[in-house]
């Protein structure tokens, strides 16, 4: 797991995103601690304890017409982010400065970004599942950040990754600790989250290319 550098000035900020595209041209997949300023993970935390229940919806799987929502798959809750909302805005603006570097450094044309509050209540968990599939060129990129203060190892909902030749086999776990991001390549990296023990919430997010044509417009969801 990556330790982030000093995020409040330009060269630290530079610095972990350059871990982040190093780490993707390698590997692929990027743990990164502490990965936030201070400031806009402090104002993400204070917008979750602002939001109630009935503020997110029941998550499904896929997409327009092919969306379905499946208790055996997934449980979790989720909420749209949008620019309206001042702590979603900055991560929404850290995410754009992110998308810009990698597409400077390695090229991946990326070119919009989606992302979501997520909260699992004790005993959710959402079972293994890619972001993407191969040559459907949308979903390129994924990030989750973790917003749990003090999570134990006793609470659960790790989020456990998969290597992509052999989804049988257990690459690591990652403990949804406040500031922790997680990038992986959509279409490569079979993931699950097992179950939480309390609480837990994160921001699942995807980098995409524009697959619009003269004839269907593809919109960020």
């Amino acid at each position: 797991m990556l330790t982030a550098p000093d995020l409040n000035t330009d060269e630290g900020r530079e610095t972990l995103f350059e871990s982040i595209a190093a780490g993707l041209q390698t590997d692929g997949c990027v743990v990164t601690a502490n990965a936030l300023p201070l400031l806009i993970s402090s104002g993400l935390l204070h917008r979750i304890a602002t939001l109630q229940h009935d503020d997110f919806r029941r998550a499904g799987t896929g997409r327009g017409q092919e969306h379905q929502l499946n208790r055996f798959v997934r449980r979790d809750r989720i909420r749209w982010l949008s620019h309206e909302h001042p702590a979603e805005s900055a991560w929404l603006d850290y995410m754009a400065s992110l998308q810009q570097y990698l597409n400077r450094r390695l090229f991946l044309g990326l070119f919009s970004y989606e992302g979501h509050f997520a909260h699992y209540s004790p005993g959710d968990f959402y079972r293994r599942h890619m972001d993407a599939f191969q040559g459907q060129a949308n979903r390129i990129l994924t990030t989750v950040l973790y917003l749990n203060p003090d999570w134990e190892s006793r609470d659960g909902g790790e989020l456990v990754i998969y290597d992509p030749c052999n989804h049988d086999k257990e690459l690591c776990r990652v403990r949804p600790a406040f500031g922790t991001l997680v990038t992986f390549l959509s279409e490569e990296y079979p993931h699950e989250v097992l179950p939480a023990q309390r609480d837990r919430y994160s921001i699942a997010g995807w980098f995409r290319l524009n697959s619009s044509t003269a004839a269907i417009s593809d919109p960020p969801r």
